[in-house]
């Protein structure tokens, strides 16, 4: 049996996006040429990888089987060319990172401007995602580090998991209408008698917000429901209601007032994760270090609402 990597990035394509002639576009070959690199595969390892209609290509059984083989081995190839370009003096490298949109409003847009600062020729590309899409993603080959909150992700055996932060989630209203007294704590029961801004039910704190009222029996009074970081932080800015949130996405926004939580608090811890059978290249371990550096540096800003992870 041979593969060679031709053949594989033709499959991952025709897989992507169902159908060989777009698949030949996007790789830039003619289709019979395509279709005779997925029928040398097919031939060599004695298996029909896709099911052929007019319609579009889709996956057989034994296809789907090797899709994520694939994967990881255009990735591994990639790490090697990456490296050896690195070693030859070629390039800089790339960063291939992920991290959950809280995430990506606070710490990552500190660690990318000190990464950025520091090696400007380093090529980044970052994934905005849930943290089990972005451990899909990192399966995948499709990033190289990932920044994640689920709380079980170190038990998954594929990925070396670090926790960076222990933070506590606060409840945030408007400084110029507070909903509650400065330096005050809360309880959950106060807190779900207040008009309540909520978030998406794809963003990991829904799950944990929900859990904690549901927990304590308690049903919050929700004003409006599904919105994203950003924008739950502007519509609590203009006093819509109040929300449950991180306590570092209040670092440099004036706008907002931040109390505590008195029993139970509420808390998630931020994990690095990298797959665990790959070398990170250069670049990759710049990248680990600056995350580190940066989330110690956020730990010292936040008090007492944020500790580094044991």
């Amino acid at each position: 049996m041979s593969m060679n990597l031709e053949q594989l990035r033709g499959f991952v394509e025709v897989a992507r996006v169902g159908n060989f002639t777009r698949a030949a576009e996007q790789l830039h070959l003619a289709q019979p040429s395509l279709s005779r690199q997925i029928a040398s595969l097919e031939h060599d390892l004695g298996a029909e990888l896709f099911v052929r209609t007019r319609g579009g290509s889709t996956l057989t059984t034994a296809g789907d089987s090797l899709l994520p083989l694939a994967k990881r081995m255009l990735a591994d190839a990639e790490s090697v060319r990456r490296e050896l370009a690195e070693l030859a003096g070629l390039e800089r490298g790339r960063v291939r990172l992920g991290a959950t949109p809280t995430l990506c409003i606070s710490l990552v847009a500190e660690v990318l401007s000190a990464f950025h600062a520091a090696h400007p020729a380093i090529e980044l590309h970052l994934s905005e995602h849930g943290s089990r899409r972005l451990l899909d993603e990192l399966a995948g080959g499709e990033l190289d580090l990932a920044l994640i909150t689920t709380s079980d992700a170190s038990s998954a055996e594929r990925f070396t998991v670090t926790p960076l932060l222990v933070e506590e989630l606060v409840v945030i209203s408007s400084a110029t209408a507070p909903a509650v007294a400065p330096g005050a704590t809360m309880t959950l029961a106060e807190v779900a008698a207040l008009p309540q801004i909520v978030f998406s039910k794809t963003y990991d704190l829904r799950s944990t917000t929900d859990a904690a009222f549901a927990d304590a029996a308690l049903s919050p009074e929700v004003v409006l429901e599904g919105a994203e970081m950003d924008a739950v932080l502007r519509f609590v800015e203009r006093s819509l209601g109040v929300a449950i949130v991180p306590a570092m996405v209040l670092i440099d926004r004036p706008g907002l007032r931040s109390v505590r939580l008195d029993g139970p608090t509420i808390t998630r811890t931020i994990s690095l994760a990298r797959p665990a059978d790959v070398a990170p290249p250069a670049a990759v371990r710049v990248m680990q270090r600056t995350i580190a550096a940066t989330a110690t540096e956020f730990a010292a800003r936040a008090g007492a609402t944020m500790r580094l992870a044991a």
